[in-house]
């Protein structure tokens, strides 16, 4: 029995139930029809008790991984337990549990729950909003500090010129380090995409602010250090008399 009924069902009509494909197959045995879908690569719905098949390359995912027809929902990651870890652990800025459903379009209490208790997510609430966040402590900062600033909100309006001319007074009076952190500061401020908008503002390599944002967010700052260790100028070696 070869593998064309069930992958000429599942071109025909892109999503299928297991009855149908042991009607198609002509088998009463969920095995064979198992065995035919890993020849041929198959995907399972996180939707619907994934009881819908459909073949591996069908598929569209978008951004997030997912892709649905006629209102059954699919995954790059598999199944809901394992959409909701990495949807979490990837995310910019964590996810609530309403944020989270509105995403995956599923409810997703009793996984969000498993994934706590495991350690895999952490559950934190913060300002009387409960938030799920990656368990891996340095992403879980960062995602704090974006949900801190706002920074899926709309935009921050530009700084008046008077603003202006305060943030290059102070920015000048400042040491290297600073002037980097300062930078990051003011480019988590104003939101996505800011690093090229302050590094004009302040007249600095874009780089420089992106480093200092990349710091602020990691918590990698050392308060008696300018440079990284191995930053600067390299010291002179004194010439020996031959």
């Amino acid at each position: 029995m070869g593998t064309e009924p069930i992958r000429d069902l599942l071109r025909r009509t892109t999503i299928a139930t297991m009855p149908e494909l042991k009607e198609a197959l002509g088998t009463g045995v969920d095995m064979t029809v198992f065995r035919k879908l890993r020849e041929i690569g198959y995907r399972t719905s996180y939707s619907d008790r994934g009881k819908y098949y459909t073949l591996g390359d069908t598929p569209d995912f978008d951004e997030h991984g997912l892709w649905s027809h006629e209102g059954v929902h699919f995954s790059r990651h598999g199944t809901l337990l394992k959409s909701c870890e990495a949807l979490i652990g990837e995310s910019r800025a964590g996810y609530s549990a309403s944020e989270l459903e509105s995403v995956l379009h599923v409810g997703v209490k009793d996984p969000l729950r498993k994934l706590v208790s495991e350690g895999r997510i952490v559950r934190q609430e913060i300002e009387g909003e409960v938030l799920y966040l990656s368990a891996e402590a340095r992403a879980r900062r960062r995602q704090l500090a974006v949900r801190a600033g706002g920074r899926d909100a709309a935009p921050a309006a530009p700084p008046s010129d008077e603003v202006k001319a305060a943030i290059v007074l102070f920015f000048a009076l400042l040491d290297e380090k600073q002037r980097r952190l300062y930078a990051g500061l003011e480019s988590l401020k104003l939101g996505h995409g800011s690093d090229q908008r302050i590094a004009g503002l302040l007249e600095v390599d874009p780089a420089t602010v992106r480093r200092g944002r990349q710091e602020l967010l990691a918590g990698e700052i050392e308060p008696d250090r300018v440079r990284r260790p191995g930053g600067g100028r390299k010291p002179l070696e004194k010439k020996r008399r031959r």
